[in-house]
């Protein structure tokens, strides 16, 4: 049976994309660097090692604080290693500054630890989020006197990697990998959140950070209805946000808003992510990455449906388009109207969303010596420097 919900959500795939948004402009016959119309970005399809993407970007702050990359081919400095595909989901705050960071240097790092270790693995991806963290700590220590507010500027970070049939989700902040996997008995495709999040208002969390620091009581503060670490920031996980990871910068001239009284010896916020590994199966159709500001708006089983129920070219921009119409909604405003609304102005409606959908060509996924053309995209248009659409 088709459920109300189902049909609110499905219904657009069968009208022109994005209300012709970009038609003029569209990426069918291929543009390597995707296309912008406005404050969106997208890149509507294209092939990976593993089977087809499709990409978008929408801007809502003033400087786009979202940063991403999909990065198809080698996943190390060997010639020899092995093939991959790697997604990278970077949710800045405070800044755009970490995040464009890790846009430069994360997948570089994994391709180092890949090469030494002579193989993908969990660990190889560990080493990574902490030498990119590190990078950035000694950026932001060499900057401090010149630009405190650095210091104040993190990023969460959502990274997924196919590499000899095996699927790495590693996770630090609040952005979330879904996966869609065909139920073959119940004709369907399921939603299964394979992302960890690490945001305060969920109990476990909270539970995790007190554990951590038993002698500060105000670790977990409860402010105008919303936990947050120390009363500020509600990730508990990221790279950056350098005042929460060394006492050094919990002063000023930083601004008294990022500051709290008292020091401590070990980081407040982590930036080691949670990583699950698990085998990639025929029923395992595709993945959605995406930052928070999708999921703030669509649930996961919302999102999957869309998916799997529309053709692949344009996708993503579909799932933009599904969580700004509930946006406009929920002000009890009309979409065509939100989409009049300047950047800026336009976060007091929604944040900043990017969305990265990986359709899964098993045939593709059990060929690991398969030699495909690099991809190599930077969601935004910043091409290899990772810069924001603007």
């Amino acid at each position: 049976m088709v459920t109300t919900t189902w049909k609110k959500f499905v219904y657009p795939c069968w009208k022109p994309s994005f209300d012709n948004e970009g038609e003029n402009s569209s990426s069918r016959g291929g543009d390597p660097g995707g296309r912008v119309d406005g404050l969106l970005w997208y890149k509507d399809s294209g092939h990976h090692v593993n089977g087809e993407f499709s990409m978008a970007v929408i801007q809502a702050n003033n400087i786009l604080e979202d940063q991403s990359q999909l990065e198809s081919g080698s996943m190390s400095l060997v010639e020899t290693g092995p093939q991959g595909t790697f997604v990278g989901i970077y949710d800045g705050h405070a800044g755009a500054e970490a995040a464009r960071f890790i846009n430069g240097r994360l997948f570089e790092n994994v391709k180092k630890f890949t090469s030494e270790d002579q193989a993908m693995s969990a660990d190889v991806i560990r080493k990574a989020y902490l030498a990119t963290e590190e990078e950035f700590l000694s950026l932001v220590r060499k900057e401090w006197q010149t630009r405190p507010q650095i210091a104040s500027v993190g990023s969460c970070c959502l990274v997924g990697i196919i590499c000899s049939g095996m699927l790495y989700i590693a996770n630090a902040g609040d952005s979330r990998a879904v996966l869609g996997k065909r139920e073959r008995a119940l004709k369907e495709v399921k939603a299964v959140q394979l992302s960890s999040e690490h945001n305060a208002s969920l109990e476990s969390v909270r539970e995790e950070l007190r554990s951590l620091h038993p002698d500060d009581p105000n670790v977990v503060v409860l402010k105008h209805k919303v936990w947050r670490v120390k009363g500020i920031i509600q990730v508990s996980r990221s790279i950056g946000d350098a005042y929460l990871k060394r006492a050094e910068f919990n002063r000023e001239p930083l601004l008294p808003k990022f500051r709290f009284p008292g020091t401590f010896e070990k980081p407040i916020l982590l930036a080691e992510p949670s990583i699950i590994v698990q085998k990639l199966v025929p029923e395992d159709q595709f993945l959605i990455f995406a930052s928070d500001g999708l999921w703030e708006h669509l649930s996961n089983q919302e999102a999957v449906d869309i998916v799997s129920s529309c053709e692949h070219h344009g996708i993503a921009r579909k799932l933009v388009k599904a969580a700004l119409q509930e946006a406009a909604k929920k002000r009890e405003m009309r979409y065509a109207d939100l989409k009049r609304i300047d950047r800026g102005v336009r976060r007091h409606f929604h944040d900043d969303i990017t969305v990265i959908v990986l359709f899964l060509d098993s045939h593709l996924i059990s060929r690991s010596s398969f030699r495909a053309p690099v991809v190599s995209i930077k969601g935004g248009g910043g091409g290899g420097s990772g810069d924001a659409n603007t």
